[in-house]
């Protein structure tokens, strides 16, 4: 009788590969700020790192392209008067980027294609409502402008960007700071981990617990959870004996994990990255110099160890890349940023595979930048899955998409329907009209500079030509 003894999976063997060093990102004053976030936001465009800044918070957007090192002279995205805590590249359009500070506030800023010359200070819009540091940022999956904040007032204040409205506040369902917080795949409900040792799903609309369980890990250091695509729960965390633990649980019956894996001894809280179209978990722990992934199946037992990137920095961070930002050419699964102490290095996850043809069966459709509703649908009660794209021919971000500054939203990219209710329809086609000059005038202006930019490169290449003709 034949028993099959090695499991068949097609990522059995994935493998990490640290990029070559003239793609890592060098001479970055990684911030020092002892708080368990990635520090770090990446998607098609650009990568975002929180870094040192002398009065007040700071982080750095760099173009993907922009390899080597970083001009000390770099401009930064400064406006906050604290440390800036977290990051977050909103799902919908990838020039729009949040960050949480210390200072209570939320910023919303508008990230150029090209490079800045000076420091980028002016936010679209600072959201105000915590009344302690902000420490986590999460926008809504399938929404168009819906931000999710929780701070250290144990309060989540979800708000429409667009506005600066709060859509909802929840500050009666944690007793203590939260450590963390996840949508699941359609922003119907939240996952949250809290300091009470509890981990509970909650519907935002209602302002409800659906479901919850006290002490899913029995140790005292903080815990970690994401959704995974069928709606159950994965949740890193401590034993009691300080052996850091990975548990599957399904909500239906919170009373046994599904699955539990006991890892190391460690004190390093471990991130977990979870990518819905292969199922796998990416396990970073900040502190450590390895990251270990596991695949998640129907069959026992659910949480398959498939194997450890090791290298020999240990992490301050982590980025990770969204699916659509990948190289589906060299069938690359999983791109990290590691974080070091002064630079910031790639990690590519890879299946091996001897064609070069797109690999259908490692690339299902993914969640593209389009929103499925608006804001004020999501909060009516309505539900909609992200809208999928193709990566089959590789995916190109769109061009720069300018701001549409209106009362109704102010991130939205498409025409207003109509003036503004405070204002006449003739003070509407006045401003479009002004804004209209105004543009025109800059594109004018933008012309004029780059053949004065061209002219002063003919009449250097002549002045060098002559200086070579006198030697």
């Amino acid at each position: 009788m034949s028993r099959r003894v090695v499991r068949q999976s097609k990522f059995r063997h994935v493998f990490g590969q640290a990029a070559k060093a003239d793609q890592a990102y060098e001479d970055i004053r990684v911030s020092k700020v002892t708080w368990d976030s990635s520090f770090c936001a990446v998607n098609p465009k650009f990568l975002a790192i929180i870094v040192e800044a002398g009065g007040g918070g700071a982080f750095i957007v760099l173009p993907l392209a922009k390899t080597g090192r970083v001009d000390k002279n770099y401009p930064l995205v400064t406006g906050h008067t604290a440390p800036v805590l977290d990051i977050d590249w909103c799902p919908h359009n990838d020039n729009v980027i949040a960050s949480a500070s210390d200072d209570t506030t939320i910023m919303v800023w508008q990230i150029p294609d090209y490079t800045p010359v000076r420091n980028i200070t002016e936010p679209i819009i600072t959201l105000e409502g915590h009344s302690k540091r902000v420490g986590i940022l999460s926008w809504h999956p399938t929404a168009r402008n819906v931000l999710l904040s929780a701070g250290g007032d144990n309060v989540i204040i979800i708000w429409n960007v667009g506005t600066g409205e709060v859509l909802l506040s929840l500050d009666e369902v944690h007793p203590d700071v939260i450590h963390s917080v996840c949508w699941n795949s359609n922003g119907s409900l939240l996952a949250t981990t809290c300091k009470d040792k509890t981990l509970r799903i909650i519907d935002p609309r209602k302002g409800q617990v659906v479901a919850e369980r006290a002490r899913p890990h029995e140790g005292a250091r903080p815990l970690r959870a994401v959704f995974i695509a069928d709606g159950k729960l994965l949740s890193t965390g401590f034993s009691r004996m300080s052996e850091r633990q990975l548990a599957l649980w399904d909500p239906n019956n919170f009373e046994e994990p599904v699955a539990l894996q006991e890892m190391d001894t460690s004190n390093g809280v471990l991130l977990p990255f979870y990518d819905p179209d292969s199922s796998i978990v990416y396990l970073c722990g900040k502190g450590d110099s390895s990251i270990r992934y596991f695949e998640i199946t129907d069959e026992p037992p659910f949480v398959h160890y498939l194997n450890t990137f090791s290298s020999k920095e240990p992490q301050r961070g982590m980025g990770f890349m969204p699916k659509r930002g990948l190289d589906v050419s060299k069938c690359e699964i999983a791109r990290f940023y590691k974080l070091h102490e002064r630079k910031c290095e790639p990690i590519i996850m890879t299946v091996p595979r001897k064609s070069d043809l797109f690999q259908d069966d490692l690339y299902p459709d993914t969640p593209g930048p389009e929103p499925a509703l608006e804001a004020d649908e999501w909060l009516s009660g309505q539900d909609a899955e992200p809208v999928l794209i193709s990566l089959r021919d590789g995916y190109v971000p769109p061009k720069h998409r300018e701001l549409r500054v209106t009362k109704r939203n102010i991130l939205d990219v498409r025409p207003p329907t109509g003036p503004p209710r405070s204002q006449s329809a003739s003070d509407a086609s006045l401003s479009q009209h002004t804004l209209e000059t105004l543009l025109e005038e800059i594109k004018a202006l933008r012309e004029r500079v780059q053949a004065q930019e061209q002219r002063i490169t003919a009449l250097e290449n002549m002045l060098c030509e002559l200086v070579d003709g006198t030697d």
